[in-house]
């Protein structure tokens, strides 16, 4: 365990050493609800400081039941004693993830995206008689293309995937790896303090529930079951409200955890190694373990982010003593990855004056490309305002830009689901926003790939079909449907009869894009068509392009619960009403209209 500690504590300070614009320092708030758990804590964190040593990126220290409210003021106030603070790393997965990759790939390695391995080929070793691996049967999964790659060594790096591959070097191999699913929700921001987080090892069923905040959103889970390994997993319905239940049990009554407040839910799987005798996932180490086949294939199983160096280095060592490689010692530490070398903290400043960005957009380039944002910001399209000068955005609440979508494909992104969810991360922010952005995105695409037009049809309805299932949309768009029920009380099913009527003026029994147009127009509210077929599409439960009484008592109902919240009709309607009453007209008398 020390070891494992002490490595995982280097490899952190490393990370951020050599990645520091994809990651850096977070705050993180143990709550105390029973005064013994302080010095249990207490020991605990300074243990873990102390291991630390010169990597502690802060001391940890104690907080009194005030300050801790003061840092995080959404803390249930009655049950809190106090808090301990420690610091720990954070980054964002997926560009740290890519730049690795064109890091690897701008040392000499050869990259291949969407390949996936078929078969192992195999040779007979003319000393030993024996059969040895010798490179793989690949496949492009874009044009279904075969072809075989030779190699000296093998390195079996597939995450929960270890065990397929493993089986064919051996269909008799004990399978190593026990994948286990992590489900994760993303929230609103105003969820969780911007600059501090919230982690309890010990919940209700013995989980740990973090609750932190991310790319200005809150992000909660984790969920920690076995599962079977797909390419595409789901999050469940039950694991996003086990998360959500856990949440409720930390946060003030004050503040309500809707449901309808998930922006965007998924499930990943975790590649732990285990021992076959056991089926109990959360117990399992995520150390990391290189194991050598008979025929020379290496796996390397198992692990975590945060060691994905060391690990890297433990394998490439392997490889290097089994097959006599000429090779030196690793020169990976320290070794700045793609966009980390000549980045700051201000170097935003200079986009912002070079470029004309908008600061938040300028932001988001610089933490997310490092000292590459300049190639960005030079491919952003003019916007034909006064300010900002360039960076036209693909949605208006996210600081991602078209440019971004160009800039992309210079990343080996293929498709569109890559861009949502790999090289922006609007997929994992907002599935609404994502879908929103989508047919902007493979426009864009299309001209750049040459995309035919059936093509660009595929990627659509490829990415909104992952929105649906793997980001958790699925989820979000069955908190109302046709068998919600109505639980509302008598005097509130008068009230929103009233509005209902208000933009049913002639007593239909149901309201329709014209209805809605004719009452915005009344209190001087522009809206054009499209989005207004949009916002009547979310409640037009039977889709035959009108809205029902039932049906917008069903969604206030359903608004009422928390089960959803944000529904733009909702808001609209009860804006329009507000405006309407306040239009009271004015006595003659009271108006100096009278002589």
């Amino acid at each position: 365990m020390y070891r494992m500690v002490k490595e995982a504590l280097h490899e952190r300070a490393n990370l951020l050493e050599i990645a520091p614009h994809l990651s850096a320092p977070l705050p993180i708030m143990l709550p105390l609800y029973k005064w013994w758990q302080l010095p249990y804590y207490w020991v605990g964190i300074k243990m873990y400081d102390l291991v630390a040593g010169s990597h502690c990126l802060k001391s940890s220290y104690v907080l009194s039941k005030s300050r801790a409210l003061e840092h995080f003021p959404m803390l249930q106030k009655d049950k809190l004693v106090g808090a301990i603070v420690y610091y720990d790393g954070q980054h964002n997965d997926a560009r740290m993830n890519l730049a690795i990759a064109l890091t690897a790939a701008r040392y000499g390695a050869a990259t291949a995206n969407y390949m996936e391995v078929v078969s192992l080929l195999k040779k007979t070793d003319p000393e030993t008689g024996k059969e040895r691996v010798s490179g793989a049967r690949c496949k492009d999964v874009l044009t279904g293309h075969e072809f075989n790659v030779r190699a000296k060594c093998v390195i079996n790096a597939t995450g929960p995937f270890t065990d397929s591959v493993r089986k064919m070097d051996d269909n008799d191999v004990v399978p190593i790896c026990q994948p286990s699913a992590g489900v994760h929700i993303v929230m609103p921001g105003y969820y969780s303090p911007e600059n501090m987080g919230l982690l309890d090892p010990a919940t209700s069923d013995g989980r740990v529930i973090f609750f932190l905040p991310w790319e200005k959103m809150t992000i909660a889970g984790t969920t920690d079951s076995p599962t079977d390994v797909t390419h595409h997993p789901i999050p469940s319905e039950d694991d996003i409200n086990f998360i959500l239940n856990e949440v409720r049990n930390y946060l003030s009554c004050d503040v309500e955890v809707r449901r309808g407040d998930v922006l965007a839910a998924w499930s990943g799987i975790r590649p732990l190694v285990t021992d076959p005798k056991s089926a109990n996932t959360q117990s399992i180490s995520r150390n990391h373990v290189v194991e050598v086949s008979d025929s020379g294939l290496i796996t390397i199983a198992g692990g975590k982010w945060t060691t994905y160096r060391s690990m890297a280095e433990d394998t490439v060592n392997k490889a290097v003593k089994l097959h006599n490689l000429n090779a030196g010692p690793s020169r990976t530490v320290g070794l700045f990855l793609q966009g980390g070398k000549d980045w700051s903290p201000t170097l935003y400043i200079r986009l912002v004056q070079d470029y004309g960005l908008e600061s938040e957009v300028a932001q988001h380039l610089a933490k997310t490309y490092g000292d590459k944002a300049f190639d960005v910001a030079k491919m952003a399209s003019v916007t034909g305002k006064r300010w900002p000068v360039v960076g036209v955005r693909l949605v208006s609440e996210f600081p991602y830009i078209e440019a971004e979508v160009k800039y992309g494909i210079k990343e080996y992104a293929c498709t569109a689901v890559d861009m949502i969810s790999r090289r922006t991360r609007l997929a994992f922010l907002n599935v609404q926003a994502a879908e929103e952005a989508l047919p902007k995105i493979v426009e864009l695409m299309g001209r750049e790939l040459n995309w035919s037009e059936l093509r660009k049809q595929e990627e659509l309805e490829t990415a909104t079909r992952f929105l649906y299932y793997e980001m958790g949309y699925k989820s979000r768009t069955e908190q109302l449907t046709d068998s919600t029920e109505i639980s509302l009380l008598p005097p509130d099913i008068d009230r929103y009869k009233k509005r209902f009527h208000m933009f049913d003026e002639d007593e239909k029994g149901f309201i329709t894009i014209v209805d809605v147009q004719r009452v915005l127009e009344s209190i001087n509210v522009q809206m054009d068509e499209d989005t207004l077929h949009e916002i009547l599409c979310e409640v037009d439960l039977n889709k035959n392009g009108q809205v029902e009484l039932h049906e917008f008592l069903q969604l206030m109902s359903a608004v009422h619960t928390g089960r959803v919240s944000g529904s733009r009709l909702a808001i609209l309607m009860k804006t329009a009403e507000e405006n309407l009453d306040r239009r009271v007209p004015i006595p003659v008398d009271r108006s100096c209209g009278g002589l």
